[in-house]
């Protein structure tokens, strides 16, 4: 069986548009920059011919990636309708860092989409595995090279 990648579906509207840039602006680039660099001759010795098979590699590289992402995808449900009772998938969750006592509030998304800084944690980071099936009120541990507990303020 193969495996599901879970991704919201603004994750997956950004993988699209990524794979969409690629193919539609990035390929036709580099295949006007081989032609200019083939048009220079000898290819042997051709910096500029080099530099845009380096840049086809790494698009081609990042359109079967995208690809394989795509088609593995399962859209995780993060509408308002849906009330998390135990912290999931999909569910914003506010917490207070006991050790620190500030509140902090993240979405629990799967790895794709990950992006800290704004506030997405992966499913399978330490501090969402620690949170996962908790409910609000719950204090629990982030096993990390220095442990540290949060409580589960509020989850939506």
């Amino acid at each position: 069986m193969t495996e599901r990648i879970p991704v919201t579906q603004e994750g997956l509207d950004e993988l699209n548009r990524e794979l969409r840039h690629l193919i539609e602006v990035e390929r036709p680039e580099v295949i006007e920059d081989l032609k200019a660099a083939r048009a220079q001759g000898d290819l042997s010795e051709n910096a500029d011919y080099d530099a845009a098979r380096d840049r086809q590699a790494r698009v081609e590289a990042r359109v079967r990636e995208l690809e394989a992402t795509i088609s593995k995808v399962e859209i995780i449900d993060t509408s308002s309708k849906k009330k998390h009772k135990t912290v999931s998938l999909g569910a914003t969750v506010t917490i207070l860092d006991m050790g620190i006592d500030e509140e902090e509030t993240f979405n629990i998304v799967g790895s794709v989409e990950a992006d800290p800084e704004n506030g997405k944690i992966s499913n399978v980071s330490p501090l969402a595995q620690a949170m996962l099936e908790a409910v609000e009120g719950d204090i629990v541990e982030v096993n990390v090279e220095e442990p540290y507990q949060v409580k589960i303020l509020k989850i939506k």
